[in-house]
């Protein structure tokens, strides 16, 4: 017999696969319960609603991507090695979480009435966008970063890079993102922003 905690991970495992393929709308409670192999009353034991499960997955997928940066970025000095450390970071967590991610952007990017509006999103990517911010602003004032442009801008440039290429692996897998690639998105970041830059 399952544990407690079995069941409940065999049900965000399946609806997780299930969003990611269907994704919101088209994913129905039925499809769920009827993948994990539970009863409808034993997914509603751990989820008050579809949209309760759903809310789970995207907070896993914006919380577990905020720790990765978090542990990181103590480990370089540079916004070089910081910046590298969190593509490079976020690349390798792609390939382990793939549905994960699928369901993070196409999260992102939905228009409000595809999904429920219990689901909290922005919030969160907000967050994970302030703390590449200030990782730039912290670099601005080291002088590694050219005081001329505005940090929210070079934030902009950092963090859109990352994820179209993110976006693109989850289009074209067979990309295969890799650390070496996350050190050219940085040197190329990095070469027009960098201090003395005409």
């Amino acid at each position: 017999m399952d544990s407690d905690l079995e069941t409940r991970d065999r049900i965000l495992a399946s609806a997780l696969a299930l969003f990611a393929r269907r994704g919101y709308a088209a994913t129905s409670i039925q499809d769920i319960v009827a993948a994990a192999e539970v009863t409808k009353p034993a997914l509603y034991y751990y989820f008050e609603s579809k949209a309760a499960l759903f809310q789970v997955i995207v907070d896993r997928a914006y919380e577990e991507r905020f720790q990765l940066m978090q542990d990181v970025v103590g480990k370089a000095e540079t916004i070089r090695e910081r910046l590298i450390e969190i593509i490079g970071g976020r690349f390798e967590y792609l390939k382990k979480n793939r549905d994960l991610m699928r369901v993070a952007y196409a999260t992102a990017f939905a228009a409000d009435e595809e999904l429920p509006k219990e689901v909290r999103r922005i919030e969160k990517a907000e967050r994970n966008f302030d703390f590449i911010h200030g990782l730039i602003v912290e670099a601005q004032k080291r002088g590694e970063l050219d005081a001329r442009y505005e940090s929210c801008e070079l934030a902009f440039a950092i963090h859109g890079q990352m994820n179209i290429y993110i976006m693109n692996d989850l289009l074209h897998p067979e990309c295969h993102l890799c650390r070496p690639t996350a050190e050219r998105i940085v040197d190329l970041f990095l070469a027009g922003a960098a201090p003395g830059r005409k």
